[in-house]
């Protein structure tokens, strides 16, 4: 009977411990052990009386007298409730070993609080209302001309075309980004904003203050790592604002199902030496997607900037780059225009993609205002497509209407081919409004290697022509300019 005693006594005090869901690395191990030595004397008395009653029924059915109830045999409690506690540990031992084989086995997210997918560690809480991204990128380039009749513009070589380190995170519905970035062995800050997810009614709205990318055409609203082409197409640069392509200030941007819209208002970027009155920009852009589907979208956009020159900017002479980065002697001289007060700038776009198919228009018409020549308009257009061989859709953003990120089927990394794409684009710079004002044109082939989602290798191979009126380079000159760049971004 002392083992069946025992037994009971061990069984019930584990069906209390699971009954009582108790954690034992939670609570004191002093209150574990008084809960389980007050369990067992309890127990223990049920046991003695259970005890005595299987005797008194043997008595009854032998015809024997009742037996005299017998004390209750010693039992070892603290050696029990010891037993208990450490059991109760190995179990919580044995389930912290399983959950840390789980988390292994799923590359260390656990679908918890560290994920790698964008190509760089993003930390977060359990419900993700708080995250930090260490985030940054390098583009190096190789760029090569030949062809021109100006030795000058034949050149060859290297450029860091940008090195970015910074970070970016949430709390709660707000959030921040700040990037700091080298170029030409200078450190300058491009992104640099707080930014407010709300809705305005049922409407999701973003808010942003701080130094931002302004949000102005196709190529110059997107980052320059995601562009199909290594730079940007002609509309970009001489829609540019003389502010830049970035600004000081705030900004809202509005999306809806198939639209999206942004109204900014902002100065000269953090570069302002604070001597002189910034430039004040006014900025709207809107698109609208009037046919979306699995397979594609059509994108209609369009978008104007107002801008008031502040006292240090009073002379605006535009000379694209047409070939490269590098090459800055491969130019389209705009001509110089003295007194220059503000200036105006509107622009269309038409495109979209189907499968792995995508192409887009653009142009834009900025006019400059001037006391002494009156107004002079600068033109530009750009028309471009591309074809997605592996069959990847486009990393077009149909939301935001810029580029985005091209999601790679068959990484690299992962023993594939990655992603490859072929890309055309012809740009018209166009300046003859002004008396002395040139114009040029270039058309790029491009191949695009993914080799993941944040990593990619690209060739370009540009054949332009420019007609200077002034400058060193003036006359009709053409050429051919190869260009490869290998970027990693995180």
């Amino acid at each position: 009977m002392q083992h069946i005693r025992s037994a009971v006594l061990a069984t019930a005090i584990a069906v209390a411990l699971g009954a009582t869901a108790f954690d034992a690395n939670a609570q004191d191990d002093a209150a574990l052990r008084a809960l389980v030595a007050q369990q067992a004397q309890m127990l223990k008395a049920q046991a003695a009386q259970l005890e005595q009653l299987n005797a008194r029924l043997a008595a009854l059915e032998s015809g024997q007298p009742r037996p005299v109830a017998a004390q209750p045999a010693t039992v070892d409690t603290d050696a029990q409730v010891a037993a208990a506690v450490a059991d109760t540990r190995q179990d919580d031992l044995a389930i912290l070993q399983a959950q840390v084989a789980q988390l292994a086995a799923s590359g260390g997210t656990g679908g918890g609080n560290t994920s790698w997918r964008r190509g760089g560690p993003e930390l977060r809480n359990s419900d993700r209302s708080f995250t930090f991204h260490p985030r940054g990128r390098v583009l190096v380039d190789f760029s090569s001309t030949h062809g021109s009749d100006f030795d000058a513009r034949n050149i060859t070589g290297t450029n860091l075309r940008q090195a970015r380190l910074g970070a970016e995170g949430t709390m709660g519905p707000l959030g921040y980004k700040i990037d700091a970035e080298l170029s030409n062995n200078t450190v300058s800050l491009s992104d640099a904003y707080l930014s407010w997810d709300t809705r305005l009614g049922s409407i999701p709205t973003e808010f942003y203050v701080g130094n931002k990318l302004k949000d102005r055409a196709i190529d110059s609203s997107t980052t320059l790592t995601r562009t199909p082409f290594m730079e940007r197409n002609a509309v970009a640069s001489v829609g540019m604002p003389a502010s830049g392509y970035f600004g000081l200030g705030v900004q809202m941007k509005m999306i809806g199902q198939n639209w999206h819209t942004t109204f900014g208002i902002t100065g000269d970027d953090v570069g302002n030496t604070g001597d002189n009155s910034d430039s004040l920009t006014y900025a709207f852009r809107g698109h609208i997607n009037p046919i979306k589907r699995a397979a594609g979208f059509l994108h209609v956009g369009g978008w104007y900037v107002h801008e008031a020159y502040g006292a240090d900017t009073n002379r605006i002479n535009r000379t694209p780059r047409v070939a490269s980065r590098f090459n800055d002697n491969v130019r389209v001289s705009a001509s110089a225009i003295n007194d220059v007060t503000g200036e105006r700038v509107w622009g269309a776009e038409l495109g979209g993609t189907f499968r792995n198919f995508w192409a887009f228009a653009e142009t834009s018409e900025t006019t400059l205002r001037s006391t002494s020549v009156g107004d002079v308009d600068q033109k530009a257009h750009s028309a471009y497509a591309g074809w997605l061989i592996t069959g990847e859709k486009p990393g077009f953003s149909a939301r935001s209407g810029v580029w985005g990120t091209t999601r790679v089927a068959r990484p690299v990394t992962d023993g594939g081919i990655g992603a490859w794409e072929l890309a055309a684009r012809w740009d018209k710079y166009d300046f003859t409004d002004a008396r002395r004002g040139g114009e040029g044109d270039a058309w790029t082939l491009g191949l695009n290697w993914y080799l993941n989602n944040w990593s990619r290798v690209m060739f370009n191979v540009v054949r332009w022509n420019t007609d200077n009126q002034v400058g060193t380079f003036a006359g009709q000159d053409s050429g051919h300019t190869f260009n490869v760049r290998t970027q990693v971004v995180f």
